[in-house]
């Protein structure tokens, strides 16, 4: 069957009050945006809590669905037939029509579902349930009626018009792009950062990006599996403004003044110095990172707290109690998981201790951050002078 409409369900959405509107128009202008790409003519509206998408016929259903189904805000896409004339009769011609196109292999249980929005159509909710299911059961005698468990239950809602639907693709759910402000993510190379861009923008949050590159111990092609893991979150978030900071001689600089102990957090630090710099010039809202408790040296919670106080603006981390196969199974389903493991080195994996501190005390890690004065300070304003600004769409 050639489908003309599709119904939008939302979640959480829903439960806004008197702010459901805003968050109702923000999801309608992602779902614009995410189908401008897509052949074909479509139309969003909105009626009676109700979302729709309705297209002039000749478009691709396929490429349609695939955006859709990575619109945060979204819980579930429903392929619909819609029927403007509200009379009785023409409604059970559609549903044998629906069923006879839609599932053409009639092995199979049903139950049928009706909304009646409309209480001027006649009869009860009950009662249409009961005269639909005897018509389908007349046109197609092989099928059976399962009012507990169907394997397929057809929904019927009676509203300004008719709604006749009983497939659902599912959504990423979450809440529409920019309704929660923006935030500056520091992407790397590997699994977890672009995991937390996609967890974050679920919520609504804008995502920018900034990347921290090291010519030449970090190749140009590390910097463009950066790029290609922003294109597929860009999917998910929209277009993302990425900046690209060349962090060599900082990082040198804290390699040969600094404790090698605490080379992690200290290069950590400077880093949430230099991202809250971009951040507020960019009035972000606050840094987003992937770290997960007790992950690696530098993710216990003294560590976490040691890196947080180098900014004032605050830090969100959406993978904090995920365990690693959580976090490879969000990048497997997203789409990054295998341009994260490509084996291109990035700022974070060299100049490693041995044996880095684990339980860091800020007093202390200040200390050693005072042989860097008077050397690191111009490096700092050249580094963010000297950035790199890449407006990164999906691909």
């Amino acid at each position: 069957m050639k489908y003309k409409s599709f119904l939008i369900k939302y979640g959480e959405i829903g439960v806004k009050g008197k702010n459901r509107y805003m968050f109702e128009d923000a999801l309608m202008k992602q779902i614009r945006i995410a189908l401008k790409e897509v052949e074909g003519k479509f139309f969003v509206s909105k009626e009676l809590g109700r979302i729709y998408v309705d297209t002039d016929g000749d478009y691709d259903y396929e490429d349609t669905i695939d955006r859709l189904s990575k619109v945060f805000g979204i819980v579930g896409i429903c392929p619909m037939v819609r029927i403007e004339s509200k009379d009785y009769e023409n409604l059970k011609k559609s549903v044998v029509e629906y069923v006879d196109e839609v599932y053409p292999d009639k092995n199979f249980t049903f139950k049928v579902d009706t909304r009646r929005a409309d209480k001027s159509f006649p009869g009860t909710s009950e009662s249409i349930n009961a005269d639909l299911g005897e018509v389908i059961l007349n046109a197609f005698p092989e099928i059976r009626v399962n009012v507990r468990k169907p394997d397929v239950l057809i929904k019927v809602e009676i509203r300004t018009f008719i709604n006749i639907y009983s497939l659902e693709i599912a959504g990423p759910g979450g809440m529409p792009i920019g309704t929660n402000g923006k935030a500056m993510l520091l992407l790397s190379g590997g699994i977890d950062s672009p995991v937390a861009g996609y967890m974050i923008a679920k919520r609504g949050v804008r995502v920018e990006a900034v990347y921290f590159h090291a010519p030449p111990y970090t190749s140009e092609r590390a910097k463009r599996k950066v790029i290609e893991l922003a294109e597929i979150v860009a999917r998910y978030s929209g277009p993302i403004n990425l900046h690209i900071i060349n962090f060599t001689d900082i990082q040198l600089a804290i390699y040969e003044n600094c404790p090698h102990e605490e080379l992690t957090i200290i290069m950590r630090r400077y880093m949430m110095k230099i991202a809250e710099r971009i951040a507020v010039e960019n009035k972000d809202q606050a840094l987003i990172t992937g770290e997960s408790i007790g992950q690696v040296a530098s993710q216990t919670i003294q560590s976490l707290l040691t890196t947080d106080a180098a900014a004032t603006l605050p830090v969100f981390r959406p993978l904090i109690g995920f365990d690693k196969q959580e976090i490879v199974e969000i990048s497997e389903k997203i789409g990054t998981y295998e341009t994260s493991i490509q084996p291109y080195e990035d700022c974070c994996t060299i100049f490693v201790a041995k044996h880095p501190v684990t339980k860091p005390v800020l007093e202390g890690i200040e200390r050693s951050e005072k042989s860097l004065e008077g050397k690191i300070e111009e490096l700092l304003e050249r580094a963010l002078e000297t950035k790199e600004r890449i407006l990164v769409k999906a691909k």
